[in-house]
């Protein structure tokens, strides 16, 4: 078990002092004549005083300290990594870009033109907190042809998924309180709950994902309040949780009572094998489960789209949380996803076309880039490929002589909750063409030494 305690908080630095300003000359300074007069026969008059001492400027006193969970949580290495590798001659393996070539720019610049035409002053309008009703019913409807039988007021509109995560740590969590978390796990969520001063337990995970038995264990031991899972595609393993093992967490969550947060951003980007239905169908979930899922890698991220299906308590005290943070998610966008639900599906397929065929070169190219013993995983979708190389790596201590030869991955080390396993390294497949991962890979191998 490895766990993530909240940092104490640090001693604030104090604010460097200003230069003062430069005192004004006094009274007696500027009335001395350049050249002496001659001493009159009686009593000099006395010099008209200096201002004192107490009008000369003063350094200003410090400001409060910053919020001590803001120096417990680091920025995010990926975003750091994305901006050191930014420049066009690096094959970057490192975020988790969706490829823009296939964004639906026509249909998506069609829905806004019509959403502006037809309907502008809703759409420039502030709206709902829980959402644009066009496009939370489109939504329920899609949930329930996948096995969900879902509302439109069962959903909220967020600001991306990742805001559904901010809001569900505000609503959820005090701090000190406990998550278990999968072992890796995204790491945007590992900030999210150290930001709401969480202490974070890693739950042991094999090549199938999360143990049912270790869960149990922990919920029964650690009393947490919420357990966050990514089961389908994971970020950054891309492994799936079977079903036998989705029932087993279901029913655990019932029995011991526990929140589950299922994080649902890749589940559509299926290359090989059957769907899995979400936790939130099995029994024992429906009353404890928040189902996430974005628009980001099926639609454009850029539009920032996301919902979150909960309970109608949670949701209403993560809809208090949302008008605290921005009153609603853009009006404007959320009519326009609207109106491409309709062509979404024929997309989507477009879409798990080119990148099943990107994920096939990552894995051909793979023995011939990474060093002997290595492994890595076969992903049935998503967008990651998980790899470990032998003991002796560290993917963190290599990654500026790997870039130096223009490519990029992401180590795996920032994704553990608690003690790291640091020859592991997270690839991302979709962005480049089938010939640009070849390359990368090789330049992989080259600045790897393999």
């Amino acid at each position: 078990m490895t766990v993530i305690e909240p940092a104490p908080p640090t001693a604030p630095a104090a604010a460097p002092p200003t230069a003062p300003a430069a005192v004004p000359p006094t009274a007696r300074d500027a009335a001395l004549p350049t050249a002496p007069a001659a001493v009159p026969p009686t009593a000099p008059a006395a010099a008209p005083p200096t201002a004192p001492d107490a009008a000369l400027p003063t350094a200003p006193a410090a400001v409060p300290p910053l919020a001590a969970r803001t120096g417990a949580v680091g920025g995010s290495p990926v975003r750091d990594i994305l901006a050191v590798t930014a420049r066009p001659e690096v094959i970057n393996f490192a975020g988790g870009l969706p490829a823009p070539e296939l964004f639906d720019r026509e249909a998506i610049a069609a829905a806004f033109r019509d959403v502006l035409a037809q309907t502008p002053a809703q759409a420039l309008q502030y709206s709902t907190t829980e959402g644009e009703p066009a496009l939370r019913t489109g939504l329920a409807a899609r949930m329930s042809a996948r096995g969900l039988a879902t509302d439109a007021d069962d959903l909220l509109i967020t600001t991306g998924s990742q805001q559904g995560l901010s809001l569900l740590a505000t609503a959820l969590l005090e701090p000190g309180d406990t998550v278990l978390v999968e072992d890796p796990c995204y790491l945007a969520a590992l900030q999210a709950f150290g930001l709401a001063g969480a202490r974070v337990v890693a739950v042991p995970c094999d090549a199938d994902g999360v143990d049912p038995r270790a869960l149990e264990e922990l919920v029964a031991r650690e009393r947490p309040k919420l357990f966050y899972t990514v089961p389908t595609f994971q970020n950054p393993t891309g492994r799936t949780l079977p079903a036998e093992r989705r029932a087993a967490v279901a029913e655990a969550a019932a029995r011991l009572g526990v929140w589950i947060v299922e994080d649902d951003p890749y589940g559509e980007l299926r290359y090989d094998g059957e769907r899995v239905p979400w936790i939130a169908s099995y029994p024992g979930a429906e009353d404890r489960t928040v189902l996430l899922g974005s628009f980001s890698k099926v639609m454009a991220p850029g539009l920032r789209l996301g919902w979150l299906r909960a309970p109608a308590a949670l949701r209403r005290a993560c809809a208090v949380a949302k008008q605290a943070a921005d009153l609603h998610t853009p009006t404007v966008n959320q009519l326009a996803a609207a109106r491409c639900l309709g062509g979404l599906d024929a997309h989507v397929a477009r879409v798990r076309d080119v990148y099943r065929e990107r994920r096939d070169a990552m894995l051909a190219g793979l023995p011939g880039a990474l060093p002997e013993g290595s492994t890595w995983n076969r992903p049935e979708g998503g967008m990651f490929l998980w790899a470990r190389l032998p003991d002796s790596y560290d993917t963190t201590a290599l990654l500026p002589q790997v870039v130096r030869h223009d490519v990029a991955y992401v180590p795996g080390a920032p994704f553990y909750a608690g003690e790291p396993d640091r020859s592991t390294l997270r690839l991302c497949f979709v962005t480049q063409t089938p010939e640009e991962i070849g390359e990368g890979l090789r330049r992989l191998g080259k600045g790897l030494g393999s």
